[in-house]
């Protein structure tokens, strides 16, 4: 490591005697193009933000602003008859140029000037006027903390809690890691993480390349008519496009990885984007002697040909292999002999790839998306890791999904229609041993094979009336599966949604929706068998969740805005766990599988709050967010009374502040409050009988005393310094990374072990022969997590 610091600021002492090399200019180009039927804009103004560098296209579209200094630069598009627009934070280089196109949507005002108000400033969707968030790829690399990952990255956005632990669940408006959907380039990718929790969404690391993301837009609440299954939020992270003068790339290191990105030209009508990851946290892992050795390794590629202007077709693909190996030489400390007790042995490995079929009419355009998921997984433990006894763990399960969704997306006359359908072919294959547990209950051993088809409709209208002021925005949607009776009537799942968005002037708005939403349960659940081969949850429906949103936005003319919304979730026909006596809701935070068990879709539950954000685009070399939550989450114990969730943090707040300085160096501080979860204590009395212990080999959770107990709140302070260096063939980015720089432990439940003799092995309790000796141990780790990277760029 020291070696590696030292390289690292040797290469920085050699660049900054080449700091007179920055004086080369550079160039951003791109074309300007109409939203819907994607035709060239003549004569439309482009625009440095805060200075006289601009220009205008030509009778294509196309432009190009020359001279500029290698940074960042905010710049505007203007059009007679169109919303203006302006894209934040484009990095401009020496050794590319900087690729920036501009659709604009025609307005719905009639205009006697070209305008760019406050409001202009910040994209908005008509359809969703409310719980929207946007961050653009700078803001992404540069997040304190977020070491590139974007589910780490968008938990300082509002509603959405920072996990103090070393995993990144989505955890959004008091929901579960489970209720939320992801989609690159509109095709959907159900997994976005390293070692996946199946049966949820959420991991330690995140899968994507950040290196191929242009902007990502996060959806709490108005979830867009065409993207179904989703109770908490739809994430649409947009890619950028393969560059189109020549070959170039992106070498990294970083904390825990290494990478590579190349793109570039495959003639004049294809791009090609390709990178591979591999972890490094296997040997890191080792030398510090911890009990576990993950290593996980993922590929992206991007492949977009535009046979002209009318026609255009992207694959994509990611994919990830990841390996869970146990360092059984660890086993010196009581903690590191009951980790190595706990865990099994998992390899997991998952892809998604798609295809995106786009054809502009006159006065709309189609999206033909087809596109296959897969994941396998794998895990298995034995007693005492040795795999000449017992096993006590046996698990080999895979899903499939082939997808098509059609979409049209209309515009005439100030109507804006949304229209399409889908269908998919579901499957789920698992077998399963798994002995480990409690007494009373019956072992886990089945083999299951599920194919089912599930369809879709889905229309939505947006018209602004009223002298331009109001918009509302009316759809619905119907899902259909052909598990059962009630999922297969698709009227038992229509989801209407209502947009309503006032603009009491250019500056300020009020906003509201109202809408319900369905998700499928797990297929763990929906495939989980008994003993005998019947399915058990024969009789599960979908997960309906209905939200209410009505907030108040202001638009500042210095690149910001701040709002206030207020939300109430109401939950029902959540799976209920019949065996634990625990609604579904509760899990989904932690590793292997959730769902693979007997339920009721009974359980009803709700969250609610208030937001307050403030977000600062990149203004005079500043930018920010500051996010507040105030929510609560409740779900029914068995005894349908409201208890909080094991996602009831209260109090949420994140404040992301940065400074640009001269020389390219940049600054960037977050801090982080959690409010303390609940959790649920361990039940000593069932954890100490030799029968469950020998089997399960870890405490067992006391669901009479659900969520009973607090974890202390929590402080974070997160801080980057980047400096930069431009060369005429390449550049450089330096980082230096601290995470919880207060070095704040973080607290987990107490842990409960046996009591050993001077050979390691467990003691009788002397009082009652069918039980051991227990103890509990202490839970909390973290620490000042310091961090060097290096970002070359040719």
């Amino acid at each position: 490591m020291k070696k590696f610091v030292g390289l690292v600021f040797f290469c920085a002492g050699v660049c900054w005697g080449q700091g007179d090399l920055q004086a080369q200019t550079s160039i951003i180009q791109g074309t300007v193009s109409d939203a819907v039927n994607n035709e060239g804009l003549a004569l439309a103004t482009v625009t440095v933000q805060g200075s006289a560098k601009a220009t205008a296209t030509d009778l294509d579209g196309n432009y190009q602003l020359e001279g500029l200094e290698p940074g960042l630069y905010n710049v505007e598009f203007k059009m007679f008859g169109y919303e203006s627009f302006v894209a934040f934070e484009v990095s401009v280089t020496n050794n590319k140029p900087a690729r920036l196109d501009a659709r604009l949507s025609a307005s719905t005002t009639k205009l006697t000037e070209i305008e760019v108000s406050a409001q202009n400033r910040f994209e908005r969707n008509p359809e969703s006027p409310v719980s929207v968030q946007n961050i653009g790829i700078n803001e992404i690399q540069r997040n304190p903390g977020g070491n590139q990952d974007i589910s780490k990255v968008v938990q300082s956005l509002p509603g959405v809690a920072a996990q103090p632990g070393f995993r990144n669940d989505l955890i959004i408006r008091g929901g579960a890691p489970n209720e939320n959907r992801f989609y690159l380039d509109g095709i959907e990718i159900p997994a976005i993480n390293h070692f996946a929790t199946q049966g949820s969404s959420g991991g330690p690391v995140g899968m994507i390349n950040v290196n191929f993301l242009r902007e990502v837009n996060l959806y709490t609440g108005a979830f867009p008519v065409e993207r179904g299954n989703a109770l908490s939020s739809v994430m649409e992270l947009q890619l950028k496009d393969a560059r189109t003068d020549r070959w170039g790339g992106i070498g990294q290191v970083g904390a825990s990885e290494v990478g590579i990105t190349v793109d570039g030209p495959l003639g004049d009508k294809t791009g090609l984007m390709l990178s591979a990851r591999r972890s490094y946290l296997q040997f890191l892992f080792s030398l510090l002697e911890l009990p576990f050795l993950p290593t996980y390794n993922d590929f992206q590629v991007k492949l977009k040909h535009t046979f002209n202007r009318k026609h255009q077709i992207t694959f994509l693909g990611l994919g990830a292999v990841d390996n869970f190996d146990l360092n059984l030489n660890a086993n010196e400390t009581e903690a590191q002999r009951y980790t190595l007790n706990a865990l099994p042995v998992n390899e997991q490995w998952n892809y998604s790839v798609g295809a995106k079929y786009t054809y502009f009419a006159e006065k709309s355009y189609t999206n033909v998306v087809l596109s296959q998921f897969m994941l396998n997984n794998t895990a298995f433990k034995y007693v005492d890791n040795d795999e000449s006894k017992t096993q006590l763990l046996d698990y080999d399960s895979r899903e499939i999904e082939n997808k098509l969704r059609v979409e049209n997306f209309y515009r005439h006359n100030g109507w804006r229609w949304t229209n399409g359908f889908g269908f998919e072919e579901l499957k789920y294959a698992t077998d399963e041993l798994d002995l480990r547990v409690p007494e009373g209950q019956p072992a886990r051993s089945y083999t299951t094979n599920l194919r089912m088809f599930r369809y879709s409709l889905f229309s939505q209208a947006t018209k602004t009336v009223w002298r331009e002021h109001l918009t509302l925005s009316a759809g619905f949607r119907m899902d259909a599966l052909s598990f059962n009776v009630s999922t297969r009537n698709p009227l038992e799942q229509l989801s209407p949604r209502l947009s309503a968005s006032y603009a009491l002037n250019s500056n300020w708005s009020l906003n509201a929706n109202w809408g319900i939403y369905y998700q499928l349960p797990p297929y763990t659940l929906l495939g989980f068998r008994d003993q005998s081969g019947d399915l058990v949850n024969r009789d599960a429906t979908y997960i309906r969740s209905t939200h209410t949103v009505v907030g108040v936005t202001n638009y500042l003319p210095f690149n910001a805005k701040w709002s206030l919304e207020a939300f109430y979730k109401d939950y029902g026909n959540y799976p209920f766990l019949l065996t634990d006596s625990i609604s579904l809701a509760n899990l989904g935070g932690d590793f292997g599988v959730i769902g693979n068990a007997p339920s009721r879709s009974v359980s009803e539950g709700r969250s609610y709050g208030l937001e307050l954000t403030y977000q600062q685009k990149y203004y005079k070399g500043f930018f920010g967010i500051l996010a507040l939550t105030l929510v609560r989450s409740e779900f029914e114990d068995k005894k349908g009374v409201l208890v909080p969730t094991a996602w009831d943090n209260r109090i949420i707040g994140t404040l992301t502040a940065g400074k640009r300085f001269g020389k390219n160096w940049e600054l960037g501080v977050q801090y982080q409050f959690l409010g303390g979860a609940p959790f649920t204590p361990f039940d000593l009395d069932e954890s100490a009988l030799i029968v469950n212990w020998d089997n399960i080999g870890f405490g067992i959770p006391d669901y009479d005393a659900l969520n009973t107990q607090r974890f202390d709140n929590f402080n974070r302070i997160n801080a980057r310094i980047d400096k930069k260096w431009f060369f005429p063939k390449w550049s450089l980015d330096v980082y230096f990374d601290v995470q919880n720089l207060l070095g704040q432990a973080v607290q987990g439940p107490p842990l409960v072990d046996v009591q050993r003799d001077a050979m390691g092995a467990p003691i009788v309790d002397p009082n009652d022969p069918n039980r051991y000796l227990i103890k509990e141990l202490e839970n909390s780790s973290g620490s000042t997590l310091p961090s060097i990277g290096l970002i070359i760029e040719i």
